[in-house]
């Protein structure tokens, strides 16, 4: 008699290898059919993921390498892939290629792309739409039975479509849109279970809750439940403890609105400031639920903060179904940078009803803020989505094909969507990569420019003068001489070059120094022309008024970390 329980691999295609990019969905339903009652001990359940960063992963047609990689000498019975819009074309190809190697092999299908629009895939014999963790075990037990032969057993499996008609002798359409969700305080760990080991990543993505209050309308969770359900605080401590136990760098929280119940949210970073001191968390909040206390309370941990701003236009917005208290805004996020929090911004270009000056003004708005960094991005009208429905009646034209990013709109054109695209380049180089939050906003108003001017112009230098260098652009030492190069160049056709070039200089240097501190850990070194206790003060922020009154004191400074973790410096030489 054949005991051999079926094997039954989940895997999925990941993006890049590190934390953000960790397997998490594929794990779930790993751990739930190894913990359910109806599939408990009667599979053998492997997770078997890979990446794009692969070594040896082809360019054009990887399916071949794909399914090499899942399979490797086994036989699967069953295949369950996670699909997301970065991988769904290869997935779909590599569970045809599979099915033609294995003709008995039952393909499963989930993930975010399935969950809105199941009846579009054709090479997976089922797919399932919403959370997996019940619906997979169900349907396996359903399909264990039907080999069984036992089909007066068979009920339908709530959520799921089936891509083969005559596998169940249902018609294609006859299904329920969503999976019952699973009570999660009766879910399984994948991480204190064993399925996913986080140290293999050196970080994790951390799921404390499921669920969004809000329903933007390019969003997933537009067609969810109005409604946030959370993870028991017993689980979520011993996963703490976990990650602290494995030296885990940093941690991803999973939560769209993580600051959604304020008490509960001081709760987790008290909790965290206990259990795991020294690592560094992500998060992603409402600027409208900040207030001092909060704000306090997110400097106490190594974090940086990104908030959803989207448009700095409200008007724009409510075709989205966001709101925006600019006032309010303002006030919060001041908040955050009086008590010295780190925090970033996101915004989306080609917004139903928005232009590139709107998106021009978002990007001012957001950059007068003084955020580490501003996130930007192409609006990607995904399937399932409030969106999705009512784009084309918003003048929105947009690719039917992942990333479904908008094509146009009747107020931005193709040109003008390039133009914020070539906006979004120089703002991830120049800002971001570049680490210029201590003195852009200085520099900007130097020049009597607004910072979207001001990286308008830093493109089309980039392009002209250092575009054949790009490969060096995520070096900051790099960035940094073409940001000093940049601005040397502007310089020179104003009079009070001569005495402001040395402040600009000393500025990006010093600030780039003590980044670099901050960021590697590694002693660095600067040749100031100003005392840099002067680069520091409040005087800096006028670079003319600095320039014409501060003292020249040539200097060479050495920065590190002092024993207590603080970021630090000594003139060595003068």
């Amino acid at each position: 008699m054949n005991t051999k329980k079926p094997l039954v691999i989940c895997t999925t295609l990941l993006i890049e290898n590190s934390p953000q990019a960790l397997p998490l969905g594929a794990a779930c339903i790993a751990s739930a059919i190894k913990n359910d009652a109806r599939t408990k001990d009667k599979f053998s359940v492997e997770l078997r993921t890979l990446s794009r960063e692969e070594s040896g992963y082809p360019e054009k047609q990887p399916e071949e390498f794909i399914a090499a990689k899942i399979t490797g000498n086994d036989a699967p019975d069953y295949v369950c892939f996670s699909v997301y819009v970065w991988n769904r074309n290869e997935l779909e190809e590599t569970a045809a290629l599979l099915k033609k190697r294995f003709p008995s092999l039952i393909t499963i299908a989930g993930g975010p792309e399935v969950t809105a629009s199941p009846q579009s895939f054709k090479n997976f014999d089922w797919c399932v739409a919403g959370e997996g963790e019940c619906a997979v075990p169900d349907l396996l037990f359903f399909l264990e039975k039907q080999k069984a032969g036992r089909t007066e057993e068979m009920t339908p499996v709530q959520g799921v479509f089936c891509a083969n008609e005559n596998s169940s002798g249902k018609e294609k359409n006859d299904f329920v849109p969503r999976a019952l969700p699973p009570e999660l305080e009766k879910l399984a760990s994948p991480y204190l279970d064993g399925t996913l080991d986080p140290s293999a990543y050196e970080g994790a993505l951390w799921e404390l809750a499921r669920g969004c209050p809000f329903k933007c309308s390019y969003c997933y969770e537009s067609k969810g439940e109005k409604t946030v359900r959370y993870i028991p605080m017993e689980r979520i401590e011993k996963e703490l403890e976990l990650f602290n136990k494995k030296k885990l760098r940093q941690i991803f929280v999973l939560d769209p609105t993580y600051n959604a119940d304020k008490k509960r949210a001081l709760q987790l970073l008290r909790l965290i400031r206990q259990k795991a001191p020294g690592m560094f968390f992500y998060f992603e909040a409402r600027a409208e639920f900040i207030d001092r206390e909060l704000a306090r309370a997110f400097t106490q941990i190594p974090c940086a903060i990104q908030i959803g701003l989207q448009s700095a236009d409200p008007e724009i917005l409510r075709y989205v179904h966001r709101s925006l208290d600019k006032k309010k805004f303002v006030k919060n996020i001041n908040l955050l940078n009086e008590e010295g929090a780190v925090f970033g911004f996101d915004l989306i270009y080609g917004l139903p009803k928005d232009t590139l000056e709107g998106f021009k003004k978002s990007l001012d708005f957001a950059l007068g803020l003084y955020p580490n960094n501003v996130e930007t991005f192409c609006l990607s009208v995904l399937p399932g989505t409030i969106l999705y429905e009512t784009a084309l009646s918003l003048g929105s034209v947009f690719s039917r094909v992942p990333p479904y990013n908008v094509i146009k709109t009747d107020a931005f054109s193709e040109k003008d969507l390039q133009k914020a695209k070539e906006l979004s380049t120089a703002c991830t180089i120049f800002y971001n990569d570049g680490r210029a939050v201590p003195w852009f906003n200085a520099v900007c108003r130097y020049f009597h420019m607004r910072p979207s001017q001001f990286l308008a112009d830093f493109y089309r230098w980039y392009k002209e003068r250092a575009m054949e260098n790009g490969a060096e652009c995520r070096v900051h030492t790099a960035i940094e001489k073409m940001q000093i190069d940049f601005i040397c160049e502007k310089l020179s056709v104003r009079k009070d070059s001569a005495i402001s070039k040395p402040v600009i200089k000393s500025l990006i240097l010093f600030n780039g120094a003590l980044s670099r501190v901050e960021s590697d850990g590694t002693e660095q070194t600067a040749e100031l022309s100003f005392h840099p206790d002067d680069l520091i003060s409040p005087y800096a922020a006028d670079i003319l008024f600095f320039a014409q009154n501060a003292k020249r004191f040539p200097c060479k400074v050495r920065c590190f970390k002092s024993k207590t973790g603080q970021i630090d410096w000594k003139i060595i030489h003068r």
